[in-house]
């Protein structure tokens, strides 16, 4: 089978399972938001934990709601890791570091899964499942939480600015949305030969001889969700370039499958809940354009022959699993960074500058080709209320989305939204290129203007950009071990997620007390391919604007030696 082929094949069966989902999902995620019904497990949990799910919320309670769960998840789990060494299941491991419980703290929480550590050796297998795998569940239902409350913002009209109860929306979404889908998807991973085991290894013999330690952990269960939640913390090293995590070709398209499911269904539930689904259409669209554009550029720089090795494999073979190939492991790349996910199945480090380039622009987008669960859809949102304020400018029009107009207090929180991560990257990078030490930590530093300075440029790059988009891939030349590195892309990760949060919910916020109106003839439309085409160009001039000085130094610069 031509490489060619095997990519038409991969990306056809991706794209039919996702269209076969598309409608039935987006529809059940609506409907499980909508409905006045509690389960009876969700009404035991109301009552143990005093929740009344019939009371709403303003803007300010639900996302003081989210803080607080959100600040408590990172004491507990920061707790935990130190403490490990004296729990049941530790495997003869000590407590974790305070920088490392810190950093892993705060990224677990905010859905980011930036490890800084060997998890075989660092995180017991008490440690794994109760404290990363609950946060990969309850990080991606705070992200799915704070969207349904924006898509709310829209469809009602409360003049006391109520958009939900967070409490509930996170236990709906937890129990609902998450948690079958993830035990079906660890279901077909078993099968497929993916390890689910207490056991903290077993020995064996290499091919020459010498005697080896295999690391062993309850694995299907966590990459089930590490995908499903767009998290991407592996339980192993290698992550989904592991055998162990990701066996065969087939395990592959299941876990790309799982990483874009929800964000692009949610599309769909966007559209049922305002009551016009060509709106999430064109949404959509924006999207998959994204998607589709990023994906050509990075199968053929990859598929390039550049340098000796490249043109001995016949392609950018390096740092690839022969058992996925270009084709499985350039999807897989364009998915996990489109989306908040940051799990890998290639070394990232080892792409073309070209291929590189491509998959941190398109974290550097925002994440929004499909972007996170919650976090892509609201994220693009902001980016159409941005694109019907400056479109509604140009051609005349009035500034409204769905009904609501569109004014100085609505753009201003969208702009601060979108600002926050372009701060943050490209303050983190400066501060970091400039100290002394910097360098040390490369592992492709050099003089200024050679080939090694600009790759280690690009590697602090692609650090805080996946960081502020609460990603957690990296440029693995990097060593972010050192204090440094462990507290700035904590703080990134911290910021880069909660301060958008708190700007779209105060969005929300202030759109819910926005009276309707109906459309007019000078109503700008928001729906089919003419605004598609206006938030996509909005989307790539933001990100141009921003970024294309610091990629020329980068990717740009490294491309054309």
């Amino acid at each position: 089978m031509t490489s060619a082929l095997a990519a038409t094949l991969q990306i056809a069966v991706v794209v039919v399972v996702i269209a076969a989902a598309y409608i039935p999902l987006g529809d059940y995620i609506a409907k499980t938001f909508t409905s006045e019904r509690d389960l009876r497990v969700e009404a035991l949990i109301f009552r143990l934990c005093r929740i009344d799910s019939r009371a709403q919320q303003t803007w300010v309670g639900y996302a003081l709601s989210v803080l607080g769960f959100s600040a408590a998840s990172v004491l507990f789990l920061y707790v935990l890791q130190r403490v490990q060494g004296v729990l049941p299941l530790n495997g003869g491991l000590s407590g974790v570091s305070p920088s490392v419980a810190f950093n892993t703290a705060i990224s677990f929480v905010a859905n980011t899964n930036w490890q800084s550590y060997v998890p075989e050796s660092t995180m017991s297998n008490l440690t794994q499942p109760l404290g990363l795998a609950v946060q990969n569940f309850v990080s991606a239902a705070v992200g799915l939480a704070v969207a349904i409350a924006v898509i709310r913002g829209f469809v009602r009209v409360h003049t006391g600015g109520e958009i939900g109860n967070f409490w509930v929306d996170l236990i709906r979404g937890t129990l609902r949305v998450l948690l079958p889908l993830s035990f079906v998807i660890a279901l077909i991973l078993l099968t497929q030969g993916v390890i689910q085991s207490f056991d903290t290894g077993f020995a064996s013999t290499g091919l020459d001889g010498s005697a080896a330690t295999n690391a062993l952990a309850p694995v299907a269960s966590q990459e089930a969700i590490k995908e499903l939640g767009t998290n991407g913390g592996g339980i192993l090293a290698a992550n989904s370039a592991h055998p162990f995590e990701n066996p065969t070709p087939l395990t592959n398209v299941v876990e790309i499958i799982a990483i874009l499911l929800i964000p692009v269904s949610l599309t769909r539930t966007f559209g049922t809940m305002v009551g016009d689904r060509k709106q999430g259409l064109t949404l959509l669209a924006v999207m998959s354009a994204l998607f589709a554009t990023l994906l050509a550029v990075t199968a053929a720089a990859e598929s390039g022959t550049r340098g000796v090795a490249a043109r001995a494999a016949g392609s950018m073979m390096e740092g690839k699993e022969v058992r996925f190939g270009i084709p499985g492991s350039t999807l897989f790349a364009v998915a996990t960074t489109g989306t908040s996910t940051g799990a890998v199945n290639s070394a990232h480090d080892s792409m073309s500058p070209l291929g590189g380039g491509a998959v941190l622009l398109n974290m550097l987008f925002g994440e929004i080709s499909p972007g996170g669960v919650g976090t892509g859809l609201y994220g693009l949102l902001v980016l159409a209320i941005i694109a019907v304020f400056v479109g509604g400018l140009l051609v005349g029009r009035t500034p409204e989305y769905l009904g609501k107009k569109i004014g100085q207090r609505q753009i201003t929180l969208a702009a601060l939204s979108v600002l926050v991560m372009p701060a943050l990257v490209l303050v983190g990078t400066s501060i970091t290129v400039i100290l002394s030490s910097t360098s040390g930590y490369q592992g492709n530093a050099g003089d200024p203007g050679t080939p090694g300075s600009i790759h280690g440029f690009t590697e602090v790059l692609y650090a805080y950009a996946s960081a502020s988009n609460n990603n957690g891939s990296a440029f693995g030349g990097l060593t972010v071990t050192s204090d440094w590195f462990q507290i700035s892309l904590g703080i990134a990760m911290l910021l880069g997620r909660f301060l958008p949060i708190i700007f779209v919910l105060a969005l929300a916020g202030s759109l819910v007390t926005t009276k309707r109106t109906p459309p007019n003839p000078g109503t700008l439309p928001t729906r089919g391919p003419l605004f598609a085409a206006l938030v996509l160009g909005t989307a790539v001039l933001v990100a141009a604007l921003t970024f294309f000085p610091a990629l020329a130094l980068g990717p740009i610069a490294e491309a054309l030696q």
